[in-house]
């Protein structure tokens, strides 16, 4: 294993009869880190958590997680990490006190350990005052803290996060957000799956989008931007007559052509020279007197680099009724993978 990196993979290979779910697969997540893995539904996200968790065994490729071999020694990986799946694992009979003591107890912590672990993270968690009540009496995001607090009990060098926060209303999600950025300022290195792009333009310091079980980009989310391009100024005159004025002053600059609303008041330029560009933008129309309401550089949101990649929206544009969840497979880029 390389040094400093928490999760090694090389060509990850798990076929289900005729359906390749994961094709190649190679990763690569230092210490202390986070890293997103993207991809819309049957691509290859779950598939990748379980193989390296152990609950899968991959038919070809090699991996190490916190230092030890996965096939050699998946005790040693179990031993190693935690879990928290994409549905809450916890007994709903159960208080939530009593959800953890057990884990502790599986974990071999002993009862005085376990005992003292669980009363830890409930009040980590934000639980101590439902630490008495079956867990069947939790919200949704209460469940959630709870299967991740599990996930915690035994001090894991390694966390899989496989899509944590997915069904939970917007408050319980932030909330959520908090937890998992506390566990990465304390050290913990999370390998996090989502469909929400704000949760890994927020959290994930890497961002690797898989599609068809193969690696299609790689890079931070500032990377994945750019590599798409689409810097735009976009501006909304005060005066609607000013708008086709504002056009020409600005022609030149655009690397593109020019979009026009002029119900709204509103110029869009492709632009390529960032914060250059829009300084210039701005000297010209103060000279040529064009007085604005709004103006601003726009870069490309990372919802529209997963729409370009994979050819899909992301579920969370889905859901809002903004993607393009209907869109054309056959534009997906998977001849080769980009890495930056």
């Amino acid at each position: 294993m390389a040094m400093g990196l928490a999760i090694e993979a090389q060509g990850l290979t798990k076929r289900y009869k005729d359906v390749v779910a994961l094709d190649g697969v190679d990763l690569a997540v230092p210490r202390g880190t986070v890293l997103g893995l993207l991809g819309p539904n049957g691509a290859g996200k779950t598939t990748t958590v379980r193989v390296l968790t152990t609950l899968l065994v991959p038919d070809a490729g090699q991996a190490r997680v916190a230092g030890v071999d996965l096939l050699a020694d998946p005790a040693g990986v179990r031993s190693r990490i935690g879990l928290s799946g994409q549905y809450a694992a916890v007994d709903e009979y159960l208080t939530g006190y009593e959800n953890l003591e057990m884990v502790g107890r599986l974990y071999h912590l002993g009862r005085r350990r376990s005992r003292a672990r669980a009363l830890e993270l409930l009040g980590q968690f934000g639980l101590r005052d439902a630490a008495d009540r079956p867990a069947k009496t939790y919200s949704g995001g209460m469940r959630r803290r709870l299967d991740l607090a599990g996930a915690l009990v035994a001090d894991p060098e390694v966390i899989f996060l496989d899509e944590p926060t997915t069904g939970l209303d917007p408050k319980a999600r932030l909330d959520m957000w908090e937890v998992i950025a506390s566990l990465v300022a304390g050290g913990t290195t999370l390998l996090l799956t989502t469909q929400y792009l704000e949760e890994a333009d927020r959290l994930a310091d890497d961002i690797v989008v898989i599609d068809h079980g193969q690696v299609i980009a790689r890079g931070t989310a500032s990377q994945l931007k750019s590599q798409i391009g689409g810097e735009r100024i976009e501006l909304t005159v005060v005066d609607p007559a000013r708008l086709e004025q504002a056009r020409t002053v600005l022609a030149d600059l655009a690397s593109g052509e020019p979009g026009v609303d002029r119900s709204a008041r509103t110029l869009v330029l492709p632009v390529s020279g960032g914060a250059g560009a829009l300084a210039e933008a701005l000297r010209r129309l103060a000279e040529a007197g064009v007085a604005l309401e709004d103006v601003g550089l726009r870069r490309p949101t990372l919802d529209e680099v997963f729409l370009t990649l994979t050819g899909h929206a992301s579920a969370e544009a889905g859901q809002a009724g903004t993607g393009q969840a209907g869109t054309e497979r056959a534009g997906t880029k998977r001849a080769g993978e980009v890495r930056l």
